[in-house]
This record gives structure tokens, sequence and C-alpha cells, in this order.
């Protein structure tokens, strides 16, 4: 539906405002779904019970002098890292999100790098900020989610925010009653650095607020929604698209166990709605497939099915559910949505779940806008495309070649306000008051943006032809006997050949060896097969013209990127 007017939002000025806000309106509603213990049930925490812990544990942390100061987060997807990240941006300081997958000396050089004066951290990475503590002098404070008591230098946050309530108990308003500035930079964000060294992105209230409202206006989301907690919530996408839109708009935040509990957890927890990235959602998609295939006359059925349900859709009836009960109770029973994000998901797992009845969009977006820059909605949308803009951003292509196509530059109120203490990238990425994403692509005739590759990546033939790896690997990694792929360009006597590293799945490629789907092969001759097969659907000048195999999965973000950078580097 094209012309299908915004959702109406309410308005928030910062963060702080929006959790007031929400515990007024939501207040014995469930905020969270947590579990208290490993494999138990899960049990709700209310809107109020939430906004009382921020207040408690925000005006313990400024009872400690850390107004104003840089606290470090990092830890698993929990409650306690939900609370620790607003009580320490809604009036105390800076909150400083790092990836708890980080080597210990990463974390250390993030701590120093950022100045941090506080680290809240969880059980399960104390070890590692047991070491840093002794060489960092500059974080005074460290604070243990899971200490039952003050000791070896470290804070208990029981403790901490037992301390807070008697402070309130005893009239303090220190951060009750605190302002926050929403131009100031509250949030520090180190990008994933899947091309080099990360980056700081200083982010505000303002940023993260307008992108909120923004992005609530293009996908119908309410109070009766339920989101599964999957994708780490240090990064910004999970942490705004995850986490803060949830609380916005009086949803339910169940945290996931662990990727291999994602279907156990969808359905204890009645999810309506789930973000992920595509690796998460092909994978999903490939093994339901699978299982159809599994089933004496599976893929005929599921065939059929698809059939009768456009059928119905013709004259206005929705049947997919009944039609693919099995696969929506394998899947918890409530499933509506999935939105995937941090990078490109092949449009055939998005038609896919949306013929079986379960919306599948995407979005674009980056760190250092906090982060959504474009997102199909629920009632217009395009499987191969990152989105429309949201609005209030202006998003134009740079510099676009014949076809269309150059760098993606974004204006407006989410934009980050620079790198922290980095000018020379600051004025590298943002001139004239565009952002320069780095992402090359272009804008169809309807407005829709679509991403092509990382400027980066692109490989460039000697007559001025452009290859896109990330095109390429989306073909590849379609075929059932490929996990993963790499496309990058080495030099060759005539010309650029494009080249690949696969990590063949070779359980399956056993499975269908044993079924006689596949001749007895060795595994490089399949791989080959189908690497001639898919550049039948290239131009010549993208084959793939040589391949190397793995046995090992590339290295990974914790949002499953591949870090192409060290990869290539090896």
């Amino acid at each position: 539906m094209k012309n299908k007017p915004l959702y109406e939002v309410r308005k928030i000025s910062d963060l702080k405002d929006m959790i007031e806000q929400s515990s007024r309106i939501y207040a014995d509603k469930a905020a969270f779904l947590v579990k208290p213990r490993t494999g138990g049930d899960y049990v709700p925490v209310s809107f109020k019970k939430f906004k009382e812990d921020i207040d408690a544990l925000g005006t313990a942390l400024m009872s400690l002098g850390l107004k104003g100061k840089k606290i470090a987060l990092i830890g698993e997807n929990r409650y306690e890292w939900a609370t620790s990240y607003l009580a320490a941006c809604n009036g105390t300081g800076i909150i400083v999100p790092l990836d708890k997958e980080l080597p210990q000396n990463e974390v250390e050089n993030c701590l120093q790098r950022s100045h941090a004066d506080a680290i809240i951290f969880s059980g399960a990475v104390s070890g590692n900020i047991e070491n840093i503590s002794k060489n960092i002098t500059s974080c005074k404070y460290f604070i243990n989610m899971d200490a039952d008591e003050d000791s070896n230098g470290q804070i208990a946050y029981s403790g901490l925010i037992k301390k807070g309530y008697e402070l309130l108990d005893q009239g303090n308003r220190d951060f009750t009653e605190a302002e926050v500035d929403r131009e100031a930079m509250n949030i520090l964000l180190f990008t994933s650095g899947t091309t080099d060294k990360s980056k700081a992105v200083m982010l505000s209230h303002r940023n993260i607020a307008e992108n909120l409202m923004a992005m609530c206006s293009m996908l119908y989301i309410d109070d009766k929604d339920v989101f599964l907690s999957v994708l780490p919530m240090h990064h910004t996408y999970e942490c705004t698209c995850g986490f803060l839109c949830q609380m916005y708009r009086g949803c339910t935040v169940a945290f996931c166990e662990g990727l291999r509990h994602i279907v156990k957890n969808l359905r204890e927890s009645g999810c309506t709605m789930m973000n992920g990235v595509p690796l998460v959602f092909e994978s999903i998609y490939k093994q339901l497939m699978n299982q159809v295939a599994k089933k004496p006359g599976g893929p005929g059925k599921l065939k059929m099915g698809i059939r009768l349900s456009k059928l119905a859709g013709v004259f206005g009836f929705d049947i997919r559910r009944k039609l693919f009960a099995e696969i929506h109770d394998a899947l918890g029973g409530h499933l509506r949505m999935f939105i995937s994000g941090a990078a490109a998901i092949d449009p055939q797992v998005s038609r896919g779940f949306r013929e079986i009845g379960i919306k599948l969009v995407q979005g674009y977006g980056l760190t250092e806008c906090a982060p959504i820059v474009g997102l199909n909605r629920d009632c217009w949308f395009k499987d191969d495309a990152a989105g429309l803009p949201l609005p209030g951003l202006s998003v134009v292509i740079d510099m676009p070649d014949n076809e269309g196509v150059g760098e993606i530059k974004v204006k407006g109120p989410s934009v980050m306000s620079g790198y922290y203490e980095n000018k020379e990238a600051t004025d590298a990425a943002i001139r004239d008051g565009w952002f320069y994403t780095g992402d090359m692509g272009f804008l169809d005739s309807d407005g829709f943006i679509h991403i092509t590759g990382r400027m980066k990546n692109v490989i460039v033939t000697k007559n001025g032809k452009n290859v896109y790896p990330e095109e390429i690997e989306t073909l590849l990694n379609r075929s059932d006997y490929i996990k993963e792929s790499l496309v990058y360009g080495t030099d060759g006597k005539d010309d650029v050949i494009v080249c690949a590293q696969i990590v063949p799945d070779k359980e399956k490629i056993e499975e269908d060896m044993a079924n006689n789907v596949l001749p007895q092969m060795d595994v490089h001759s399949i791989i080959s097969s189908e690497v001639k097969r898919i550049n039948k659907e290239l131009v010549t000048y993208k084959y793939v013209k040589e391949f190397t195999l793995r046995d090992t999965e590339f290295e990974k973000t914790t949002t499953k990127k591949i870090k192409r950078y060290q990869e290539l580097k090896k």
C-alpha cells in the first residue's frame, strides 16, 4: 500500500522522558521476561519496577561521584544490562557499551580510549575485568552484576541498587531531577570494525529519540508485541531496535538464552517479533525447508499450499497460518514479523517467509546514524531493497555513475556529532553536513534504497567495471552445499581475477550422497560444479575464476558479519 500514511507515534524529547512516559502508560505491564535461573521459566518485570530500579541505580551511581563521567558496560543480554544503560545515560553521565566477546587487551584499550571512570560488568567477564583493573588507574569503580557482596575492589551491583533505594527514601533527588542535555554526547559506541580499527561514535539522546519516533512511524509495533532479544545489546542495532524501541512502544522483551535456544525461547515467550541478522534468518529458513524436504511429498505440498494461499489472497482471504500451521507451531505459534538488519538478506528468504505467513522486512543503518537510515514498511516493501529513508532523514547518492550507483550520504537529526577524539576521521566522514556512509548503492524510482556493497570491498576490473563481492556471496550462499563464502579480487596477468574462499556444508553433502541425491564425488568437485552453475547467473566479468575451500568458518563480529578486513589480511 504505497500511499498508506505513517503510523502515529507519541513525542519524546529524550530517553529519560521516554521511560518516564512509558512507566506511567504501561505501569504494570511486563517490560521484560527474565529467567532467574538457566533453563527455568520466564518471570515478568513490570515497567514500573524497571523505572524504579533505574532511579535507584542512577541515584547510587551519582552518590559515587559519577555525575558527568563515562561508565562502561559489558555483559550478556540481561535485565541488569538494560537497567545500567538507562541509569548511566539518563542523568548520571555517558554510557559506553562494550562487546563482551572482545579479548581482554581490546576491552582494556576501549576503557583507556574512552577514559571510562567506572565499568559495570557481568560475572561471566569478571576474570578479564579483574586483570584489567590492575593496569588501569583512571577507572575508579568496578561494579559486578553477579557479586553477592563488595570484595577485591569490586562493588556488588545488588548492594548498589539497595543503597540507591535507601537514598531515594531519604529524599535524594539528584538523579530523578537531573536534566538531560539532549544535544550532548551521552552515548559512546565503538563500531564493530569489520574493515579496520574501530572508531568511537558520539551519539546524543536526540539522535536516538528521533530515530525511535521515525522508525516506529514506519512499522506497526504496539504493547501486545513480545520481542525475543537475540543480538548483543551493546550493538546499536539491538540496543535501539530491540530494547529502547520496545520500552518506547510498551512491548515486552524476552531475553534469549543463546542462539541454540532461539526456537525454544520463541515458544516459551509467546514471541510475536524478532530482530535478527541475515545469517540467523537464513539458517532458520534453511532448517525449515530441510524439514519439509524430508517429509513424503513435502516440497510438492508446500508449493501447492503457497499457490492456494496466493489464490485465496486474491479474494481477500489470508489462510497462510492455517495452511502452514505446523511451521508456525514449530516457531511458537505467535510470530508475525521478523526484522533483518546489519547486512543485506537474500530476497528469496524474505519472500519464502512471507509465503508461509511470516512477514520479514529489512532495514539499513549504521552506528553513526543511531542506527536506522532506511526501513521497509510492513505495508510497502521490496525484498531486494534496504528500505525507504526514515522520515526526517535525507538520503542522496553522491556522484552516481551511469547506472545511478554512487556513495550513499545521509543528513538528519539522527546522524552522530562525530568520532570521539578523532577529528581526521570525523572530517573525512562528515562534509558539508552530510555523513558519507562508505556504502555504495542507488535509489529506485519509488525512493527505495538499494545497497550494492561497501566502497572498500568493490573489485574494479581493468576496463573499469565494478564487481560487488556481496552480490556474488549471496548467490553462492544460496547453495545447499555452501555454508558461507568470502569473495575478493586478486591481480591476474590480463585482468583482476574474482576469487572466493568457501566453507562447504559437509554435513549436507554427506547426507545427500547417502540418500543418492548427489553422486559419490569429492567435496571440491561438488563445490566446483556449484560455482560453475552460479557463474551462469552472472555476466562474464563477475565469474568466480578461482576458489579455495576451508574447514573453519570465518571470524565474525557479534552481529555475525564476516571480519573481511582481518580475513583478507591473512
